[in-house]
């Protein structure tokens, strides 16, 4: 099983660009992922947000894929490395519409506050969360699930802009991408385990 890797500049702009990274093994049986990260150049030269996608495939319901991407619980739990915890907002249990959940966590060994709040709410298929407040300038998550013969087929799709101008976008480029893109997999890769371990009441 191996992990594959795109690093793609898309758009029809004559500065586009595409790169293909090293395919890596991955771990368990874990069938993650189509991932790529794209950029587009508008032709004013101002670059746009990052974008990072992934494709996880997840031999459950999606139903119960959807609602445990909802779960502050699965969060935290999947964020233990970074010092995670909601402290304002939803705290426990799984979200909904309108909701927000403040989180804590340590990052680049900072601590930082960030809330999000969900934007759009179309059981099962769709939800959208996006930052109100915290360290970026903006951030989007697009969480997308489709029904697949063996399961569900998950689609996140994640832009974030960093702050401070020029100094943010070599941040997106040097580091931010990359660190961003390895909390998503962290994270999908504990929902697969739970979702098709089936024993997560504690987390709906």
């Amino acid at each position: 099983m191996v992990l594959r890797l795109q690093v793609k500049r898309s758009g029809s702009h004559p500065h586009s660009s595409q790169v293909w990274g090293p395919t890596l093994p991955s771990t368990g049986s874990e069938s993650l992922l189509y991932e790529r990260t794209t950029r587009t150049l508008y032709k004013n030269g101002e670059e746009a947000m990052p974008i990072i996608r992934l494709e996880t495939h997840i031999q459950a319901p999606v139903e119960r894929c959807f609602d445990l991407s909802l779960s502050v619980d699965l969060h935290r739990f999947s964020a233990v490395q970074a010092h995670e915890r909601p402290i304002a907002g939803v705290t426990t249990g799984v979200m909904k519409l309108g909701d927000t959940v403040t989180w804590e966590a340590v990052h680049f060994g900072i601590k930082q506050h960030l809330t999000s709040k969900i934007t759009t709410y179309e059981r099962p298929h769709r939800f959208i969360d996006e930052m109100v407040r915290g360290a970026f300038q903006e951030m989007k998550h697009i969480h997308e699930f489709v029904p697949q013969p063996r399961g569900t087929l998950l689609i996140d799709t994640f832009t974030f802009r960093a702050p401070l101008g020029l100094l943010g976008r070599l941040a997106e480029t040097l580091v931010l991408t990359r660190y961003m893109k390895g909390l998503l997999l962290t994270r999908n890769r504990y929902l697969k385990q739970i979702a098709e371990a089936d024993t997560n009441a504690l987390l709906l």
